[in-house]
């Protein structure tokens, strides 16, 4: 009988995919190998294989790509959306039209429209600084800081509707699974304080925002790099207290026992990423039983500082002490810090869909003072060289009012206004602009990505390079197309 299969190493017989699938697994075992090394997985078996077994910290400090202008980012994130062209976009043509209804094309959470009644700004704007940047009088005490802040005027959003656009402003994609910008800081930086997060969030006293945690979220990463919610009032973190009957000392013996537990994992060469992360949570939280308390502590803070934040008022009081809060956790070391102005739903935020002077006045009253109080604290202890504040909500507002009556703007995530101040920005200075309507962007449009990019970059991170494995892919804060920082605020 004739032998069907052809002699070994007969290739003649084989087909092209068998060819190549047996040819593939050789050369791409090369590859795989070149890039396990590179990424120090083989240093990592040759060190379990020699029996040195060490904790690896995935908090620790790490050194930055290239030397950063900044150590620290603290977020203030206006959430609700404030109306651009009531607070630093200056549009002296819509002062005139106000009450007509005029050709604009917007979209927002009612829907696409061609025509809309406009709402004429309801507050002056005049200059502030050597730069003569224009302010609206919602921001008194923030236009006394122009000079140091650099305006981003044409910011847009992938999404106009709340839950997706913090999304993308929080994590860089509109939908939930990703980490957030202060998980990539941390994973990209590591912690400088081995007794506190590297990533706190401060929420309004009215509730988080829609969406939730998935804006402080880890994603895929381990849950080592989430932000903690800090509370500005009583413990600053709940149950952080052990349980009763457990001491000190036990709780010390579980940490080494799961150090141990670790040591052997290594040792027999076993994935022990995960038990790494969760012994890197469990301490610190025990260290933070100790530190967290002195952080939130303002006993040591003169009078002064205390009405510089506005802590002596009311109405500023306690956006006033989360700002006060910030500059001590970043003066400890603390990486990426986020507090949230408005929270739960409608006029709770900057969400003015009803009466917008009475909403934007809430909380420009609220919080201009601190953040005024909180940029001066930081300039006049020089820890505004090395620390990036951001502020900005999840897009702006239209021009136009979304309702027949009222002066209620709907959601406009086609053109809008951020800022960023200190760490390496140039002050003074502004970066593209809207319509005269201030309807969409249309000088230098920049992306959500833009502004990632930047914040990394001033960190000494390359955001084309800073990159986590994950479903096949090398995942990266600013996704897979090249893009640059803003240049002309560096």
């Amino acid at each position: 009988m004739a032998h069907n299969n052809p002699p070994h190493g007969d290739f003649c017989g084989r087909t092209r995919r068998e060819f190549l699938w047996e040819t593939g697994g050789k050369f791409t075992g090369l590859a795989l190998t070149a890039m396990l090394a590179k990424d120090g997985f083989m240093a990592n078996q040759a060190q379990a294989s020699e029996g040195e077994k060490t904790f690896q910290n995935p908090l620790a400090a790490k050194a930055p790509h290239f030397p950063a202008k900044a150590k620290n980012v603290i977020f203030l994130f206006m959430y609700g959306g404030p109306s651009h062209v009531d607070t630093f976009d200056y549009k002296p043509d819509l002062y005139p039209l106000d009450g007509k209804t005029i050709p604009v094309k917007t979209k927002g959470r009612g829907g696409a429209k061609s025509e809309g009644r406009v709402v004429g700004p309801k507050w002056k704007f005049k200059p502030y600084g050597e730069s003569g940047q224009m302010v609206s009088d919602l921001f008194p005490h923030l236009g006394s800081c122009v000079d140091d802040i650099a305006f981003l005027k044409s910011m847009t959003a992938e999404s106009p509707i709340h839950g997706s656009a913090m999304l993308n402003m929080n994590s860089g994609r509109i939908l939930s699974g990703f980490p957030c910008m202060g998980s990539w800081v941390n994973y990209g930086l590591g912690s400088v304080n081995e007794n506190l997060p590297g990533h706190v969030v401060m929420l309004d006293p009215t509730g988080g925002p829609i969406s939730g945690a998935k804006n402080w979220s880890s994603g895929f990463m381990p849950a080592t790099y989430q932000g903690s919610i800090f509370r500005s009032k009583g413990a600053p973190i709940i149950d952080l207290k052990p349980p009763q009957g457990i001491t000190r000392e036990m709780q010390r013996d579980i940490l080494d026992t799961l150090k141990d537990s670790n040591d052997r994992h290594l040792a027999s060469r076993v994935d022990n990423s995960d038990l790494a992360a969760r012994i890197a949570s469990y301490e610190l939280a025990y260290k933070m039983q100790e530190s967290a308390p002195e952080a939130v502590d303002f006993a040591d803070e003169t009078e002064d500082t205390i009405k510089l934040y506005g802590m002596d008022d009311p109405q500023t009081e306690e956006f006033g002490r989360r700002c006060l809060m910030a500059r001590r956790l970043v003066q400890r070391g603390v990486r990426f810090v986020q507090l949230y102005s408005g929270g739960h739903h409608n006029d709770a935020n900057w969400d003015a869909h009803g009466d917008l002077v009475k909403n934007h006045t809430y909380h420009a009253g609220r919080t201009d003072k601190p953040i005024a109080g909180l940029l001066k604290d930081l300039k006049r202890t020089g820890l505004l060289d090395d620390t990036l504040v951001i502020w900005g909500g999840e897009f702006g507002r239209q021009p136009t009012a979304e309702y027949a009556e009222g002066t209620g703007r709907d959601h406009n995530s086609y053109g809008f206004t951020m800022w960023m101040a200190g760490g390496g920005i140039k002050g003074g200075t502004t970066v593209g602009a809207t319509d005269e309507l201030g309807a969409e962007a249309v000088e230098r449009p920049l992306k959500v990505k833009d502004m990632h990019a930047t914040v990394l970059h001033q960190l000494g991170l390359d955001p084309n390079h800073l990159s986590y494995f994950y479903s096949g892919l090398d995942q990266k804060l600013t996704g897979v197309e090249h893009v640059e920082p803003i240049h002309e605020i560096i």
